[in-house]
């Protein structure tokens, strides 16, 4: 006879990254959130505890997931065109015009009406120019700097720039915009030497909190994607650092040429490794 062999029932971490995800699955599906206690109650979870455990698998909160879940659909709708502002917004499930609108400049950069006509009316200044990286292109709002590109073709920049804003008027900068051009070439050269550029950030409430986390690393030193996970409270979310970071639209700006793997090895980059490794040698020379 054969000895029966028994399955070891999954480790908690196992256990929990399933509850979290049919959480997620859940949450995503349903017209209306689901209370906590609702969620909580499926996962077999204390209240306390399922937050603790959904906050560290995910970085948001189970409230926040669902904002920023439907927030991605009104995204979404607005993009295609199709819908108005309010059937987008009530599609997407929020209940009342005003909680959306309340957080629509973070989540989009721009008043709803305005990012449905992909950005129309918004005006965005820009310049494309050549620094010792290679091109550049650096775009303001009428909130702030809205992105500093890097890239080997000046044409590819301008391209990713007419994608994030089909319908804005690009247009080119004043005296001013230029001065402000030319702080961000200098912060590009000499990266330790901070800046105090107006920035106009737009991303989801986790992205923002590990891009002000980034904003907190010293010129001239490292910290990995775990230690940031670490650092706004959310150990496990370690894939979703990493996530947000290449995210980021304003190069060195918001530091994300500091983060590096556990071991110190220097993993991808949204304008190019070796990019990286120059800013980084740059930094550590100058301590």
């Amino acid at each position: 006879m054969h000895a029966m062999t028994q399955s070891n029932p999954p480790s908690t971490p196992n256990r929990h990254a399933a509850l979290i995800a049919r959480a997620c699955r859940r949450i995503e599906a349903a017209e209306q959130p689901p209370s906590l206690d609702d969620l909580a109650q499926d996962a077999g979870l204390s209240p306390f505890h399922f937050h603790r455990v959904f906050k560290a698998a995910t970085g948001l909160t189970p409230k926040a997931y669902a904002t920023a879940h439907r927030a991605n659909a009104v995204r979404a709708s607005l993009a295609r065109g199709k819908a108005s502002v309010t059937d987008a917004i009530f599609d997407a499930g929020f209940n009342a015009n005003s909680r959306f609108y309340e957080q629509a400049d973070a989540m989009l950069g721009m008043k709803p009406a305005q990012y449905r006509a992909g950005g129309a009316n918004a005006r965005i200044a820009f310049a494309i120019g050549q620094c010792s990286l290679g091109a550049i292109l650096v775009a303001r709002s009428a909130r702030g700097v809205c992105a500093i590109s890097l890239g080997d073709d000046p044409d590819a920049l301008l391209g990713e720039l007419q994608d994030r804003f089909p319908r804005a008027e690009l247009i080119g900068g004043d005296a001013g915009f230029e001065r402000l051009v030319a702080q961000v070439v200098g912060l590009i050269e000499q990266p330790n030497i901070g800046h105090e550029l107006p920035l106009d950030i737009r991303g989801t409430a986790f992205q923002q909190r590990v891009w002000q986390a980034l904003r907190q690393i010293p010129a001239g030193e490292t910290a990995s994607y775990a230690q940031i996970a670490q650092r706004i409270g959310s150990p496990k979310s370690v894939r979703a650092v990493a996530g947000a970071c290449a995210a980021n639209t304003l190069a060195v700006a918001i530091p994300c040429h500091r983060v590096v793997r556990s071991d110190g090895a220097l993993s991808g980059y949204r304008w190019g490794v070796e990019r990286k490794r120059e800013l980084l040698s740059r930094e550590h020379a100058d301590r």
